[in-house]
């Protein structure tokens, strides 16, 4: 069976995105890097070229190709968080250096890669078959106005209050 995982476009610098990935994640690590060769179109031979790494335990790879494809929304990592302090350290490390903040836990970073910030309790008051069909419309909605998902104030409309 072959073996599924994402692989990433970027211009040039895969090489310095997989190293802030690893920095930011537990369980995470470079595990290899291939340098192009001379004959490589639009990458300097020697250049940090295929970026094999884990991300918290996931094989992602990395291509540094040129200008040619660009990241886009359509795909984007989850981080589901256990609490609001880990949404909260996740967003800031992923906003770090540059990155752009976007509606409902959405972000991307310094490398225009999406990230979904998500805590766990957002998805048990609005998507779970238990809970209060009432109580997730109005956790929705607030969720829907928040960049930073914000557990106190979901918990609160959910509540009814």
């Amino acid at each position: 069976m072959g073996i599924v995982h994402p692989h990433l476009w970027y211009a040039d610098n895969a090489l310095e995105a997989a190293e802030f990935y690893v920095s930011v994640f537990p369980n995470s690590r470079i595990t290899n890097v291939i340098h192009a060769p001379a004959d490589m179109p639009g990458v300097a031979k020697g250049a940090a070229f295929i970026v094999q790494y884990e991300l918290d335990g996931q094989r992602v790879e990395a291509i540094s190709a040129g200008p040619y494809f660009q990241l886009t929304e359509a795909f984007s990592f989850v981080v589901e968080c256990a609490d609001q302090a880990e949404v909260d350290h996740y967003w800031d490390a992923l906003l770090a250096g540059g990155g752009q903040e976007s509606q409902c836990g959405w972000l991307k970073d310094r490398f225009g890669l999406s990230w979904q910030v998500v805590p766990q309790r957002l998805m048990e008051l609005t998507l779970s078959p238990d809970a209060d069909p009432e109580g997730a419309a109005r956790a929705t909605q607030v969720m829907l106005t928040q960049h930073k998902i914000e557990i106190a104030p979901i918990e609160a409309a959910y509540r009814g209050e």
